[in-house]
């Protein structure tokens, strides 16, 4: 089984999902796109399934990264020939992009932790199998999206409606961060420790990483659980 994965930049890997597609028996494809001399496959031909990492840039700022471009194409021929595709944040607006949906700045950033709510439909999707109705989760991010049409809304929160979806069966689209580990968060909170101040105030990093550490172990059935009905959706929905 082989996937593609882009990586916008190197700070923001995929974490835990990694080992979890590794354990799984996925051969990786990781396009990481800050790299020079690294670029995308024309066409999905030969994968299996693909998924969209997170990144700094705006879903919508095609004329600085070309490449975006390409990845809506992508995903648009994920959609036609039912290959299970996951975004998670940045990954999750250029799906909704690409299929037609506006990605604009939230009212408000998230960044940290806090609880998105499961919805009647999140409830009885696979990718929330075995989760609570309010689930923690790691965001960081300053950009929201639309619904596309024909998509279904799975979690919301207070501060960003739209949380996750679901389009055609074989797509997902998520807003937050459950691949993140304590030493990405830390690498995040020095790569953006400007942002993270403007947002947060003096001694946000700090903070931060306290939180972090402090609700890690609590959380980590959930965590786990989200990681197997990842894989596991990835795997149910494979065009063979």
């Amino acid at each position: 089984m082989r996937l593609l994965m882009i990586q916008h930049v190197s700070c923001e890997g995929p974490g835990l999902l990694k080992d979890k597609l590794l354990c799984n028996g996925w051969d990786l494809d990781i396009r990481c796109m800050d790299i020079p001399g690294i670029t995308l496959p024309e066409n999905l031909n030969g994968y299996h399934a693909f998924i969209i990492l997170g990144g700094p840039m705006g879903a919508y700022e095609e004329s600085l990264y070309p490449y975006l471009l390409t990845e809506e194409d992508l995903v648009l021929e994920a959609a036609a020939k039912g290959i299970p595709t996951i975004g998670i944040c940045l990954g999750g607006q250029i799906i909704a992009r690409s299929l037609g949906a506006d990605v604009t700045p939230n009212p408000k950033k998230e960044i940290g932790w806090s609880l998105i709510n499961i919805l009647s439909e999140g409830k009885v999707n696979p990718l929330f199998d075995g989760l609570p109705d309010f689930l923690s989760v790691f965001q960081w991010h300053g950009d929201t999206f639309t619904l596309p049409e024909g998509a279904v809304l799975l979690a919301s929160s207070e501060e960003c409606k739209n949380q996750a979806f679901v389009y055609n069966d074989n797509i997902w689209a998520m807003q937050f961060h459950l691949e993140v580990n304590p030493d990405m968060i830390q690498n995040w909170s020095e790569v953006y420790r400007d942002e993270l101040i403007e947002f947060a105030g003096p001694g946000a990093p700090a903070r931060l990483m306290r939180n972090t550490l402090a609700r890690w172990e609590s959380k980590d059935l959930y965590r786990e659980q989200f990681l197997d009905n990842l894989t596991a959706i990835l795997q149910a929905k494979i065009v063979r």
